[in-house]
């Protein structure tokens, strides 16, 4: 327990840092009001449901437990890992941000009613609070763990946790019928995409989180991070 005290003592004492993680948290609360507001447009202009070659010939089964209870397990176990290792922090309030951010523009622009045949999930979850039911594209259960995957992909143990957790949500709303097989297939290339520009738009932060304990020099910024430390 001393030790994680100490790394966040060590951290918070670096202003570059402060302000990084400062704007990181600002980003990703911005970002959840945008992904509500987007959601509740969706969901108010949904149309019709649409064939889909792999819904059209599974059952409808109970999947519950996977995507509420596996979805909160992913959840909790991010918070530990965060707080396990406070340079992590920037870098994935970022990224997770520029994720959220892109997925509500994707899901406004695409206006699909539910799978007609589909399990009805519990509204009053805390994870439905979050969204009104019509952000269908790209899949958030599938492309969150994935990006989680990909960030911590040099640290073995995390990353196949994060893909079994992954594909295990995939799976879910899949038998399930909660997202058109499109919107889960789509999210593993949508996402490293995002992965991929988030390591570019915030190279200091990335930077922290994969160089440990001794913080990058300030060159390392960009024009974004710049404007902002």
């Amino acid at each position: 327990m001393q030790k994680i005290i100490a790394r966040h003592k060590y951290y918070l004492a670096q202003k570059r840092y402060r302000n990084s993680s400062l704007v990181g948290f600002i980003l990703f609360i911005v970002s959840l009001i945008v992904n509500r507001y987007a959601s509740f447009y969706a969901t108010a202009q949904a149309s019709n449901s649409v064939t889909d070659l792999l819904l059209d010939n599974i059952p409808v089964m109970r999947v519950e437990w996977i995507v509420n209870d596996v979805a909160a397990l992913f959840g909790f176990s991010m918070i530990f890992f965060i707080l396990w290792q406070p340079r992590r922090i920037p870098f994935l309030l970022k990224a997770v941000a520029l994720f959220i951010f892109i997925r509500s523009g994707f899901i406004v622009l695409t206006h699909l009613a539910p799978f007609p045949e589909r399990v009805i999930l519990d509204p009053t979850d805390i994870f439905r609070t979050l969204t009104y039911g019509g952000d269908y594209f790209f899949s958030g259960h599938t492309g969150m763990s994935f990006l989680t995957a990909l960030i911590y992909w040099k640290e073995k143990a995390i990353r196949y946790f994060c893909l079994v957790i992954s594909i295990l949500l995939s799976v879910g709303v899949i038998i399930g019928h909660l997202h058109y097989s499109i919107d889960v297939l789509a999210a593993f290339f949508i996402t490293y995409s995002i992965f991929v520009l988030a390591q570019r738009l915030f190279p200091y932060a990335y930077s922290v989180f994969s160089e440990g304990r001794e913080l990058p020099h300030a060159d390392k910024l960009s024009d974004i991070e710049k404007a902002v430390n």
